[in-house]
């Protein structure tokens, strides 16, 4: 049985979704699934250079959570990048704050609040736009 946890708050949606390991054949590579909190806790950890109890507030969870949740994801990363297997970003019990929609035809993006909906790409007008916080959170992350 799984048990339920916090909505986690997340700042943007992932830009991209998965990585993989150059010359590694696709049959050969088992996947591993980072989910979206995780994916955040590194974010904030080690690319925004937070202390634990302020990315932790930015997530609005506990600092031992947020600890919990950075261990458990460079885990996952140092798995994919030692064995050379791909890093698939998706899924958890997570609510963005802000989204990035992609124009699909010219690949412009922009950072809009989740409820802004924007009808035509501001580059090229086109209206074949993606939203990627629909999509990041579609799959659910698996051990």
């Amino acid at each position: 049985m799984r048990q339920s946890y916090r909505t986690r708050r997340i700042a943007l949606p992932p830009r991209y979704r998965e990585f993989r390991p150059r010359g590694v054949p696709a049959r050969n590579m088992n996947p591993v699934s980072l989910s979206v909190d995780e994916y955040e806790a590194v974010r904030l950890a080690d690319y925004a250079k937070l202390e634990h109890q302020e990315a932790a507030e930015c997530m609005h969870i506990s600092r031992s959570t947020f600890t919990r949740l950075v261990e458990k994801a460079r885990g996952r990363i140092a798995t994919a990048i030692i064995e050379g297997r791909s890093l698939i970003v998706r899924g958890g019990n997570v609510e963005f704050e802000r989204t990035i929609r992609r124009c699909r035809h010219c690949g412009e993006e922009e950072a809009v609040p989740i409820l802004h909906r924007t009808e035509h790409c501001r580059g090229c007008g086109s209206d074949d736009l993606e939203d990627l916080a629909e999509t990041a959170g579609t799959e659910t992350a698996r051990d």
